[in-house]
């Protein structure tokens, strides 16, 4: 996998941002992360678990040099690939990390010939929702009390025909606006 786009931390000059596959030496700084944005973070194990079955996941870590600031999953089921989690450091947020991790996970899915992808997601996570909106997921249904800790309830958001010339075109535009947008 391996891309890589610059990004801006303040006042420092641009980093490379790259994104590749999550591996066991990130657990750590991903734990970090999850305990930081998650009222019911996954636990070590949990990761562990996941990355044991490269057949039907795919993590990844966004990294600023050699820092971790951002991961994602997915899991591959057999007519759809699910978004299983994501997550940016908060104080990485708002750097077109999330963006980043959305186009690689997307480039996967369609490189392993899914043509929908699904996710679940908080009814209070209103930038997430709109994250997922711009890779043309749409809400198509609830989960009641799906979240614990604290309960809420989940927006079930699909996006079809991600193998489409059309569906490319857009993942290569918000790729290039997270690029851009780095710069500003």
């Amino acid at each position: 996998m391996g891309s890589s786009v610059s990004g801006t931390t303040g006042a420092m000059p641009p980093l490379e941002i790259t994104v590749d596959p999550l591996r066991r030496k990130h657990v750590r700084a991903v734990m970090a992360i999850e305990q930081q944005v998650y009222s019911h973070p996954w636990t070590q194990s949990l990761f562990l678990s996941e990355l044991a079955l490269p057949a039907s996941r795919v993590y990844l870590v966004a990294r600023a040099g050699r820092v971790v600031v951002g991961y994602a999953g997915l899991m591959f089921a057999p007519d759809e690939a699910h978004v299983t989690t994501i997550a940016v450091d908060p104080e990485w947020q708002r750097r077109h990390v999330a963006t980043r991790l959305m186009v690689a996970l997307t480039r996967e899915a369609i490189d392993r010939n899914y043509t929908a992808m699904t996710l679940e997601v908080r009814v209070s996570a209103r930038g997430a929702q709109a994250l997922y909106r711009r890779f043309g997921f749409v809400a198509e249904g609830a989960r009641k009390s799906y979240y614990v800790g604290p309960p809420e309830d989940a927006v079930v958001m699909w996006v079809r025909g991600i193998d489409s010339p059309e569906h490319r075109a857009l993942v290569d535009a918000l790729a290039r606006q997270a690029v851009e947008g780095a710069h500003r």
